[in-house]
């Protein structure tokens, strides 16, 4: 007893300060986590706005095309326009025909895809399974180069370089040709196509293919049997988006494909797509306000319906492939 009652008190100074890390501690962990929480509203908030941006962007994009539009159909009827065979707005004799540049555009498309699928898949195929680093290291720079080149020159390489060689192979050749631009503009959009594929089939797991050799595949049977239809889906939207980009093209077959709307197939003669009249209308001295004008929101508009129901398709397929690989 004598010894505990012998033993020194703290003195209340000390024990406030024992007490005061404990506190500060506390305080400083607060403001650390309502900091951590400014930041992270603000973040929100800079990508909520950004969204916003892009939905407001979108939305006055169709709410200026529908209103034009809308006048137009006021004054042509959508059964003509939809089924016309003959376009000549900017002629005495008026036909607001639209199928004439959907041929055309269709038609150019179609060119284009051939040349850019086969090589943009084989080229994807090379460089995930068969390329080696070094080279692989080259090719990939120059595909990059090539996304990298702007459309008016892939427009006169194919006006000044292709067209020519055409004429000496085929005679009947017009200077502008929809075989041209189809071709260039293939090569165009050549890189977006390897390079969605390529991703696609590198994204496949490693362990399926080291499976397939070990049940003694070969490497030509295991790309062919596992890894390109495993990267179906993604290879499929590579394609989609190929040909949404050719669509959408304007500079090359405005240069190099012509102004001529015509119904056929035949990829000698001259002919014009949607976007090379919308350019057609927009640079010209069409006066704005008058159904003339008003003909390239009608077309923009059914090019914008066509873009969107290829991607509802495309999405479409890549879920359905993805479901039956999984």
């Amino acid at each position: 007893m004598d010894n505990a009652k012998s033993l020194p008190r703290a003195h209340p100074a000390a024990d406030a300060a024992a007490s005061e890390p404990a506190g500060f501690d506390f305080a400083q962990s607060r403001r650390d986590s309502l900091r951590r929480k400014l930041v992270e509203r603000s973040v929100h908030a800079v990508l909520f706005l950004c969204a916003l941006i892009s939905v407001l962007t979108t939305t006055g994009i169709v709410i200026t095309l529908l209103g034009e539009t809308i006048q137009f159909f006021g004054e042509v009827p959508i059964v003509d326009f939809l089924t016309g065979t003959r376009w000549t707005p900017l002629f005495a004799s008026k036909s607001f025909g639209v199928l004439p540049l959907v041929n055309g555009t269709i038609v150019v498309a179609l060119v284009a895809i051939v040349v850019a699928v086969p090589i943009g898949l084989l080229t994807a195929i090379f460089l995930s399974e068969f390329a080696p680093a070094r080279l692989r290291s080259v090719i990939k720079p120059v595909l990059e180069v090539l996304a990298g080149i702007p459309t008016v020159v892939y427009g006169y390489f194919a006006l000044q370089f292709v067209t020519p060689i055409l004429r000496d192979i085929f005679p009947q050749t017009q200077i502008f040709n929809v075989a041209s631009a189809g071709i260039v503009m293939g090569f165009m959009i050549l890189p977006m196509m390897a390079s969605i594929s390529e991703d696609a089939l590198r994204a496949v797991p490693r362990d399926l293919r080291e499976g397939a050799f070990a049940l003694g595949a070969t490497r030509f049977e295991v790309v062919s049997r596992v890894v390109v239809p495993g990267a179906l889906s993604g290879i499929l939207a590579a394609v989609i988006l190929s040909i949404s980009r050719a669509i959408g093209e304007t500079m090359i077959v405005a240069i190099a494909a012509g102004l001529q709307p015509q119904m056929g197939f035949d990829l000698l003669r001259s002919m014009e797509t949607m976007t090379a009249y919308i350019v057609q209308v927009s640079l010209g001295d069409t006066p704005q306000g008058g159904i003339e004008f008003r003909t390239i929101f009608a077309v923009g508009t059914l090019l914008f319906v066509m873009t969107l129901v290829m991607n509802l398709l495309s999405d479409l397929l890549v879920r359905r492939y993805r479901e039956a690989y999984e």
